[in-house]
């Protein structure tokens, strides 16, 4: 009998806390078109669109409600700090990317922004393809972290106001 009520007690203090799994987002449009690009990040946005909301990815900007378009993505190799040689002891990693979403008619989702995400990165001269393969493995995490934070601002979007002449 005590472990149910245990039990009763901690799905009650879950469902207290606010946790939630995460769900579908909802966004102000049901149709998004994204560009296509020789970057993963149309890709993995696509992806996340399709699986993670309601609307749909097509494949025509003139049959979309919203079209996404990228206006940069940079990623970029900064040096920190060097050591007392003057050999490079840290680099900084940043990974930029720059878009808006509009209607196609002149109404904004979103405005242009640019999100930018940096990790840094110790480097060492023995290990420099370990070093090369842990680069490229921050860059693919900031990258799937764009795609999430790209997906939190597309929720949290209004539907344009149309303009009145």
């Amino acid at each position: 009998m005590s472990s149910r009520h245990a039990l009763v007690f901690l799905l009650v203090l879950l469902a207290g806390c606010g946790f939630r799994l995460r769900g579908t987002a909802d966004v102000p449009f049901q149709t998004l078109y994204v560009p296509n690009s020789d970057s993963g990040i149309a890709l993995d946005l696509k992806r996340n669109v399709q699986a993670g909301t309601q609307a749909k990815v097509v494949d025509d900007a003139k049959q979309a409600e919203a079209i996404l378009a990228f206006s940069e993505e940079n990623r970029e190799k900064n040096i920190l700090s060097l050591n007392s040689q003057g050999r490079v002891r840290e680099f900084q990693l940043r990974y930029r990317v720059g878009f808006r979403v509009h209607d196609g008619k002149g109404g904004e989702y979103i405005p242009q922004t640019a999100i930018i995400l940096t990790r840094d990165i110790t480097f060492n001269d023995t290990d420099v393809l370990a070093k090369e393969a842990e680069e490229q493995l921050l860059f693919r995490d900031m990258q799937s972290d764009m795609v999430q934070q790209i997906m939190r601002r597309l929720a949290a979007s209004q539907k344009p106001v149309p303009k009145v002449p």
